[in-house]
């Protein structure tokens, strides 16, 4: 359920990016300004975009990692916890007395 919920912010955020890239793009490209100005104007906007690309890139890396982290440690707690209840019901089977049934009954 986060999963989607995460998805989705990062679709919004990816068409809210978009978007006004394309404006800012329209607004100079429309603008009266020469195409030498113009082309400045967007060289400029084309580096800080590229920064905030990379600023959220490491950023999605690192919460990546960490998620990453905790599946790690979930998966070694459950498969501990797995291995622990194997141990206790072997062990249990291993001293159950022989030849009596689930009532504690004899077998025939």
């Amino acid at each position: 359920m986060g999963d989607n919920n995460n998805n989705h912010f990062w679709d919004s955020l990816l068409t809210f990016m978009a978007g006004a890239a394309a404006g800012f793009i329209a607004g100079i490209l429309f603008a009266p300004a020469s195409g030498k100005e113009t082309r400045k104007k967007i060289k400029d906007q084309a580096v800080k975009t590229g920064e905030a690309a990379k600023e959220g890139y490491e950023k999605i890396a690192k919460e990546a990692e960490k998620s990453i982290k905790v599946v790690k440690e979930k998966t070694t707690e459950g498969l501990g916890a797995i291995k622990e209840f194997i141990d206790k019901k072997k062990g249990e089977y291993l001293h159950k007395p022989q030849g009596l049934g689930e009532e504690g009954e004899e077998e025939k």
